[in-house]
């Protein structure tokens, strides 16, 4: 299949107009022995670097795009952070023009980071299905140890090969519909922001993102028997997140309150003990299981007023305590201006019937947890490495790692 981005382009009937640097996606069986065709089509030439990770160089052996230099990183230890970045910018030539990303999110990560500081194009071919950043404006970085979206570029193409993508490890497209599951959380805390404080929403990428959801839900039976028709949906579902990001020009439709425990798990506060590491999209798919159970429990309120409580600022002492000296700097400036400062009380207990019905539009956790056990995906705090005695500081924390208007950080409004 071909996904045209122009007809995503253009003025919409929220009343702004979309623009997406993202040219057009392939995503067929085959299609990246037609990389030159492709690129040809579009007019889209220059020097060119490749970089791989050691897995994704293996995977597509005999299928490297030409290019005049390519770059093969451990895969070992393999982060999207400062040193990463560093490292590319490092090796690659001083006269490339056109970076060209093989493998799966950090690989993407990095190169669109590398190529917004070079002010070079960069073109995209996923090795797996494992999460909807491919086509995303911002890179995911860790940065100094601090979770954070960093200023990055889209990709001109996208490429994705599904005789490559079926092949790679199971393990990562359970990562991919995990990460897509959270689209459903995601989605609920935009419209609840939209409600609460009159944040910009677009029903268009609503409905596209939503309907990218639904998609890769719907194809968890044909990923498990190996359906080729099955991989190219979640891909799909996969590749349209991104693009809704693009529409968005942030990733308001896709992260919500399910990202924010997998970047804060990801950050390693000193009061949250990690026992190992999980891929970002298990990570997500978790994140969503206990933001979906926490967000129907506060839906069976029926009268919020009696727990409804004024705001009150971040008390910066207890986010110290929690995140270590470490990290308390970043979390500190990231809050600076809180996101929640503008609802007051009356707001929240009026908009409580329309948030209450905002929140029946997730699918019950049963559903998730079901998807989840199906593909013998991770579930529980305890798969991603982390006790579930610190449930509560899971719910509580991780709301301040990106100044979002999320339900997760109204709790703090609420009486629980």
């Amino acid at each position: 299949m071909i996904i045209d981005s122009a007809v995503l382009n253009g003025k919409c009937s929220c009343g702004r107009e979309h623009n997406m640097s993202t040219k057009a996606a392939y995503i067929s069986s085959g299609c990246l022995a037609e990389f030159e065709n492709i690129l040809s089509l579009y007019g889209i030439s220059g020097k060119r670097c490749a970089l791989y990770g050691e897995n994704s160089y293996a995977a597509t052996k005999g299928l490297h795009p030409c290019s005049e230099q390519n770059i093969v990183l451990p895969a070992e230890n393999l982060h999207a952070d400062e040193k990463s970045t560093a490292r590319v910018l490092e090796l690659m030539q001083d006269d490339i023009e056109l970076l060209i990303a093989v493998g799966s999110g950090t690989i993407h990560d990095i190169a669109r980071f590398c190529a917004h500081e070079r002010k070079i194009s960069f073109v995209s071919v996923p090795t797996a299905a494992s999460v909807d950043g491919f086509c995303s404006t911002v890179a995911a970085m860790t940065w100094f140890g601090y979770k954070k979206t960093m200023p990055a570029v889209a990709p001109e193409l996208v490429i994705a090969d599904i005789d490559i993508i079926k092949n790679a490890p199971f393990e990562l497209v359970k990562s991919g519909v995990g990460d897509i599951m959270a689209k459903y959380t995601a989605l609920a805390d935009w419209e609840i922001a939209h409600e609460l404080s009159g944040e910009y929403l677009c029903s268009r990428i609503y409905d596209i993102m939503r309907s990218a959801a639904d998609t890769a839900m719907a194809s968890v039976d044909g990923l498990i028997a190996g359906d080729e028709k099955a991989y190219e949906d979640v891909t799909y579902a996969l590749v349209m997140s991104g693009l809704a990001m693009q529409m968005m020009g942030n990733s308001r439709p896709a992260s919500g309150c399910e990202h924010h425990i997998s970047h804060m798990i990801e950050m390693c506060p000193a009061g949250l003990e990690v026992a190992f590491s999980a891929l970002h999209g298990e990570k997500a798919g978790v994140g969503s299981v206990l933001g979906a159970t926490e967000y129907h429990k506060l839906a069976g309120i029926d009268d919020i007023e009696p727990y409804a409580l004024e705001y009150s600022p971040l008390s910066g002492q207890k986010l110290k305590s929690f995140f270590g000296e470490g990290l308390i700097d970043g979390v500190i400036k990231e809050n600076e201006a809180d996101s929640l400062a503008p609802v007051d009380r009356m707001k929240l207990v009026s908009s409580w019937p329309q948030i209450r019905s905002i929140i029946s539009k997730i699918p019950k956790v049963d559903y998730f947890l079901a998807i989840l056990e199906k593909l013998n995906a991770k579930r529980t705090l305890e798969d991603i490495g982390v006790n579930s005695a610190y449930i509560n500081d899971v719910l509580d924390y991780s709301p301040i790692v990106r100044n979002r208007l999320t339900l997760m950080r109204v709790r703090r409004m609420i009486r629980h």
